[in-house]
């Protein structure tokens, strides 16, 4: 379904001056190039903003076609719709996407009580997610062909969802955090089931990338304090990642990254380890990033249209909330925002196209982004 007429409805989330920043504008030949600091404003969300990437949640939430399934038929009667199959996350053209949209949703919910369609989006959330459709949805990952269903991404947005809920202190909140936490206890059971066979780690950008996986994970056993995800997490994380060095970054992206593989092996390795082996770490794994040099350039998109193509704007995205959540720990790597600020300047403008190929998801890495960004002192 297009919408086209959301096309420019974000050019106001960058509220500041027109900067001509260009895809050169880090230029990643010279070895001598300081980044300029605050030459390019930290794009904020506030609520004018908040009601345009509304509009993305409360678009596909129930929107059912097109539909991308990712399901092992076993039987002529596995072929059922999504509404059937997945009574709460059948929208948003994939499970996935589905999860983190109602992620945003609550997200923009919780900070923006006066959201002019907060009710709209609520009755949404609510006529979906509840204690009978999540019976559903765990029976789903119960059946014996599709035990591995969406891991490990969506089981990460799963985990980013629970935690959402479990932090909005209201009836709406209590209730639903509730009704979903017995699903996100399945997949916490799974990532500490399947994390210990997993031999080596998964270095793409895109779903199944392991990096990813965890650090998302990591928050939510932290957050509700899992000690065994914890340490499951945190004994993998230093298994795969700890004797890594040089890591080939100027080799990304790949054509249809929306993840870097080497600033989300950062992202999981500044949360598990203490500061200064983390320090450490980080200046043998890419050498010279405390003094700001990143060799990489802002990912550039030729077809919005086209679904793998367009994970690019998800790329320049997911690598901003990287660097703004490294800034916003140690605070030595905010000469690094500028490159975020940069890659998010040049992407925000594209988030609502006309086409529900990137319209489905990439409001989500927006709001994750810019929430990542407030936190950078």
């Amino acid at each position: 379904m297009k919408y086209g007429y959301y096309a420019l409805l974000l050019l106001g989330v960058i509220s500041c001056k027109e900067i001509g920043v260009s895809d050169q504008s880090i230029d990643k030949n010279n070895s001598q190039n300081e980044v300029v600091r605050d030459e390019i404003p930290t794009p904020q969300l506030h609520l004018e903003q908040a009601n345009r990437l509304a509009q993305l949640p409360l678009h596909c939430l129930e929107t059912e076609y097109p539909n991308k399934m990712g399901h092992v038929t076993a039987s002529p009667e596995d072929q059922k719709r999504p509404t059937v199959q997945h009574p709460v996350f059948y929208g948003c053209f994939d499970w996935h996407s589905a999860v983190h949209g109602y992620w945003s949703a609550i997200t923009l919910i919780k900070n923006f009580p006066e959201l002019d369609q907060r009710e709209e989006l609520l009755q949404k959330i609510q006529r979906n997610l509840t204690e009978e459709n999540i019976q559903v949805e765990i029976a789903y990952l119960n059946t014996k062909d599709n035990t591995s269903f969406e891991r490990t991404y969506g089981w990460a947005w799963l985990l980013k969802l629970q935690q959402e809920l479990d932090s909005w202190d209201s009836k709406e909140g209590e209730k639903l955090t509730q009704i979903l936490q017995p699903l996100s206890d399945v997949v916490a059971e799974r990532y500490v089931e399947y994390l210990p066979k997993l031999n080596y780690a998964i270095r793409v950008g895109e779903h199944s990338n392991t990096a990813f996986g965890m650090a998302f994970a990591y928050d939510y056993a932290v957050h509700a304090q899992n000690e065994v995800l914890k340490t499951t997490i945190e004994a993998k994380a230093k298994d795969f990642y700890l004797n890594d060095t040089g890591c080939p970054i100027s080799w990304e992206p790949s054509g249809y990254d929306f993840l870097s593989p080497c600033l989300e092996e950062i992202d999981i390795m500044r949360r598990i380890l203490p500061a200064a082996p983390f320090h450490s770490w980080v200046k043998d794994f890419l050498p010279e990033i405390e003094k700001g040099l990143l060799d990489i350039e802002i990912g550039k998109v030729s077809d919005r249209t086209d679904g793998k193509l367009v994970h690019i704007d998800g790329l320049n995205l997911s690598r901003a909330w990287v660097i703004y959540g490294l800034a916003a720990q140690y605070p030595q790597y905010s000469n690094l925002t500028e490159i975020a600020d940069a890659h998010m300047t040049n992407t925000l403008p594209h988030l609502v196209a006309d086409d529900y190929a990137g319209g489905h998801w990439l409001g989500t890495f927006a709001i994750y982004a810019l929430q990542n960004a407030e936190n950078v002192p």
